[in-house]
């Protein structure tokens, strides 16, 4: 499901270079200089909101339209306003204008109008997607992938282990509901707690000592074979528009489980990473 990853053939390293903010809202996030593609990702200030601001709101709109991107259903603008504007629905227009041009630089997808006044988008694909561009964007063929990168980014973003509230705190406000059936989804608790759970991509633990009883997300041993902290953090960075070394603790932490995996399997000593 989510297995293998290479560049794109896009200029460079422009893949990493673009970046993005991640699938953590609640995250750490380091604002980069002027230039290259944070110039076109400019948003008006309006109000009292900071750039910041604008700028989570529009990784929020991202992701939203990713996941109910996946089995290509149109995304109607009231579903925007109910599900992730809030109190930003005097800015909707710059909020798509940015949120697709994200969408076209990082991922290689056009947010396009059905119909004149149809007030209901899609997203349409404009590059031939290789190997890591499936990994990052979701298209393995199963419309789940793009939901468990979310969760998985979320995990390793919040240390390596996450409370299921938080999760499905998160979730909601990407219209996906623990008790409410999803179009794409299906039944979303079940998905998350038995399904990828059974399939190993996901440990589901209940934590001790609490009251009432919460249980916490961490990856399962399937995920590790299959992608990589690196692969995660670089799709947690390009849905926040940053790049990967924004989040130090994260990127060292990535960065010495690449050099893990590098590491011949009869010596597992050697130095550790340093950033």
């Amino acid at each position: 499901m989510l297995q293998k990853a290479r560049s794109r053939g896009r200029s460079g390293s422009q893949a990493d270079r673009d970046g993005g903010r991640g699938a953590a809202e609640e995250t750490p996030s380091t604002s980069r200089g002027p230039g290259g593609s944070q110039e076109a990702l400019r948003a008006p200030q309006v109000g009292p909101r900071t750039q910041r601001q604008l700028e989570l709101k529009v990784a929020e709109l991202v992701q939203f339209l990713l996941v109910r991107d996946q089995k290509k259903i149109p995304v109607k603008r009231t579903d925007i306003a109910k599900h992730v504007l809030g109190d930003y629905k005097d800015v909707l227009p710059d909020l798509l204008r940015l949120a697709g041009e994200r969408l076209q630089y990082v991922f290689g997808y056009r947010l396009a109008e059905l119909e004149p006044r149809s007030n209901a988008y899609v997203l349409v694909n404009t590059l031939e997607p290789v190997e890591e561009d499936a990994a990052l964007r979701g298209d393995q063929g199963t419309p789940t992938t793009g939901l468990l990168m979310i969760v998985l980014g979320l995990i390793f973003m919040k240390g390596n282990a996450v409370k299921e509230t938080e999760v499905w705190d998160f979730l909601r406000r990407l219209g996906v509901h623990p008790t409410k059936r999803h179009v794409v989804f299906g039944d979303p608790k079940k998905l998350l707690t038995e399904d990828f759970v059974r399939q190993r991509y996901l440990e589901y633990r209940r934590i001790p000592h609490t009251d009432p009883v919460d249980y916490e997300f961490q990856w399962g041993p399937r995920t590790s074979l299959e992608t990589s902290k690196m692969k995660v953090l670089k799709f947690v960075a390009k849905v926040h528009n940053q790049d990967p070394k924004d989040w130090p603790a994260q990127y060292c932490e990535a960065l010495a489980d690449e050099e893990s995996r590098a590491r011949p399997q009869a010596q597992p000593g050697g130095p550790a990473a340093t950033c």
